[in-house]
């Protein structure tokens, strides 16, 4: 039972112990402690404020990327806008200048054609005179070669000179 009712001696010293263990602890240990507490709290509170911050501009880089993300598609759309109707410019200048070459180059074979077609025309002339020509000294002569019709021919030619001076 002396376990469970120390003497007053065992009491004392018990407390005094624990006294000077309290005094030494409160002087020197708790100190360090709290100040390991502090210092550990405010790592904390520096680290949660860096993470907030952190976080924060996560968030505004987040819709910095997303609005230049935006003025791309923007600039995307402008530029694809204005190749089409360059693209349209283009072809319309092409077809433009395409007709105006193929009315040149019809007007073009149209003169040929009518140059050619006039030579033609005077060809045929030429040859139908020609061969008008060569009837008609083929005729003459056969004709001529009677002595009463040359004779005949020159009387009748000189009236017709004779009346057109007179």
């Amino acid at each position: 039972m002396a376990l469970l009712t120390p003497e007053s001696g065992l009491l004392f010293w018990m407390f005094l112990s624990f006294g000077i263990v309290v005094i030494v602890l409160s002087r020197f240990g708790f100190p360090i402690i709290l100040k390991m507490v502090e210092s550990r709290k405010s790592f904390i509170d520096e680290s949660l404020l860096v993470a907030k911050q952190a976080h924060e501009e996560l968030a505004k880089v987040k819709i910095e990327g997303q609005e230049i993300i935006n003025n791309a598609r923007r600039e995307q759309v402008a530029i694809l806008n204005e190749a089409t109707a360059t693209r349209d410019v283009l072809i319309n200048d092409a077809k433009t200048k395409a007709s105006i070459e193929a009315l040149k180059l019809i007007e073009s074979a149209r003169r040929q054609i009518s140059i050619e077609k006039n030579d033609a025309i005077r060809d045929i002339r030429q040859q139908v005179t020609d061969l008008s020509i060569e009837i008609a000294e083929k005729l003459l002569r056969e004709k001529m070669s009677q002595n009463g019709e040359q004779m005949n021919l020159i009387n009748r030619m000189l009236g017709e000179i004779n009346i057109t001076k007179s």
